[in-house]
């Protein structure tokens, strides 16, 4: 087992990031198909929840193991070290245990909280259940998140990204086959076909986390702790360092999840006090929370995969004082989401019907929320972008700050739009949609505000980028607009569906480029030697 240099490391992590998230997007096709509207909200609700439950469980500490182990590492502290995922492992169990107390045994509160009153849609007994199903990989998940930041921490990056894509696999399987057996073969309920379903993270972390300590097993010697100096520092030491790194990161994970939680809460209550019926309401907030974001993952993922390699740079240039140089890192890797981002978005939005009848079936509600939703994903890559690089610069202050007030702001604003909208005679779900896109460009101001009187950053060339991306997009918006006279979109055949979508991409793709390319957007954001290396490779394989 091989060590992984920061360039082999940051490639095979992205790709395992964008190979999941790929997965992750094709199976619920036919997972939408068994389940139906119906189950499709039950998944919905149980996840939201669960999410929460485990970034409480989870998040930061795998983080945080990983950069103490490192830290150690370095400082041949190879007792500490140990020590310290020891430590990291049994703050876990406790955590976790608690995590899975509350939510197996407060299932159903959670879906009362959830549901409130309404009726006609799924039960409360039938939520409660899926919630109890999914609780189980509490148990789980959290071991194996910081088992691989314990193997990050030593440069060990194939064997958890692989874990990664084992897990996801193993986890698809049991999905897919546990839901259709359970509803298709033996006839039996969706909420326990769901059920099973959801239990399938569970059997996924088992498998991951086998995998992984087998390979520590075999490799044991590499982990061995070496001759060193032992009680280098306390466990009192140890634990505050980890709460101090583990913290931050736990605080905005809960938060982006009680964004959404609260999203699902607010919209399925104020849904059914507008007049849609209770089946409407839970069909409408399960698109919002959790099925046009699968959609939207292509555009999280691509975007998330070309700047992962930039925030360690930033961090970098923050150690070494160049202050400049961490403002221009800054700059470029919100410039690489806006220009990436935005044409897929677009891309999504014009291409909506056909695109979520090829996931989920037609549907007149997922296609017009998916139509917006595509424009709310580029506000939460630019969030994420801005949230990490935040807490590389170690300015948590503004990270809770910004995190906060946006999610409150979202949390007023939600069900007060939502009236408007109706009241305008519009979908009354538009006012959740802007609501939560109100709420990060109130943390994108704390955000840059912050940046701009701590650490002097300006944003000339955020502004550069704004402006020279609009001819590509206007170029791109007409030529679609122009195929739309030609190819028609409204098809219910998902075999259509898809063959329609793919004149588009390629077209559209081809103007969005080649004009960023010709007025030198692709040369300023990415620059000029990597564009060159690559129009440079194409001229060679052409030849």
């Amino acid at each position: 087992m091989k060590k992984n240099s920061f360039v082999s490391g940051t490639f095979i992590a992205t790709f395992a990031i964008i190979l999941v998230k790929i997965l992750g997007i094709i199976y619920v096709i036919p997972f939408y198909k068994i389940i139906g509207e119906d189950g499709g909200a039950l998944y919905s609700y149980a996840y939201n929840v669960y999410n929460l439950f485990l970034n409480i469980s989870t998040a930061g500490i795998p983080i945080a193991i990983s950069k103490i182990i490192s830290e150690y590492n370095a400082l041949e502290m190879y007792e500490a070290k140990e020590r310290a995922y020891k430590i990291g492992r049994n703050i876990t169990l406790i955590i976790s245990i608690i995590a899975f107390f509350l939510l197996f045994v407060f299932a159903e509160e959670f879906a009362t909280l959830i549901l409130g009153k309404i009726s006609g849609g799924n039960t409360i007994k039938d939520v409660g259940f899926v919630i109890k199903s999914v609780s189980f990989c509490l148990l789980i998940i959290p071991f194996l998140s910081v088992t691989k930041g314990y193997m990050q921490g030593h440069e060990y990056i194939t064997v958890p990204s692989i874990s990664q894509i084992i897990e996801q696999i193993v986890r698809i399987a049991v999905i897919l086959m546990g839901s259709y057996i359970t509803i298709e073969v033996l006839n039996k309920s969706v909420s326990l076909g769901v059920g099973i379903a959801v239990f399938g993270a569970f059997l996924g972390g088992v498998a991951a986390y086998i995998y992984i300590k087998y390979k520590i097993h075999k490799n044991k010697e590499i982990f061995e702790i070496k001759d060193s100096q032992k009680n280098e520092v306390t466990n009192k030491e140890i634990i505050k360092k980890i709460a101090t790194y583990a913290i931050p990161f736990i605080i905005v994970s809960v938060a982006t999840d009680i964004y959404g939680l609260t999203d699902m809460t607010l919209v399925v209550r104020a849904s059914y006090k507008l007049g849609y019926t209770a089946a409407e309401s839970e069909t409408i907030a399960s698109i919002i929370a959790t099925w046009c974001p699968k959609i939207c993952m292509i555009i999280n993922a691509i975007a998330m995969g070309m700047t992962a390699s930039l925030i360690p740079h930033i961090v970098s240039s923050f150690t070494k004082n160049k202050i400049k140089e961490t403002n221009k890192k800054f700059n470029q890797a919100l410039n690489i989401i806006i220009i990436v981002s935005l044409p897929l978005a677009i891309g999504l939005a014009a291409l909506s019907e056909p695109v979520y009848n090829m996931f989920y079936g037609p549907s007149e509600y997922g296609t017009l929320i998916l139509k917006y939703t595509a424009f709310q994903s580029i506000f939460a890559s630019l969030f994420i972008i801005m949230s990490m690089a935040l807490q590389s610069l170690n300015k948590f202050k503004a990270v809770y700050i910004s995190t906060i007030i946006g999610f409150i702001t979202n949390a007023i604003l939600d069900i007060p739009l939502m009236y408007m909208f109706k009241h305008l005679g519009l979908h009354a779900f538009y006012g959740a949609i802007l609501a939560t896109i109100i709420g990060y460009i109130i943390s994108y101001i704390i955000v840059l505000y912050s940046l701009k009187k701590n650490l002097k950053f300006t944003y000339k060339e955020i502004t550069q980028t704004i402006k020279k991306v609009t001819v590509p997009t206007i170029a791109m918006c007409i030529t679609i607009i122009l195929l739309k006279m030609i190819i028609k979109t409204d098809v219910e055949s998902r075999i259509k569906s898809l063959i329609i979508c793919i004149p588009y991409a390629i077209i559209g793709g081809i103007t969005y480029i080649g004009i960023s390319y010709k007025i030198g957007l692709l040369n300023d954001v990415l620059g000029k030697d990597y564009i060159n290396k690559i129009t440079q490779t194409i001229k060679n394989k052409r030849k």
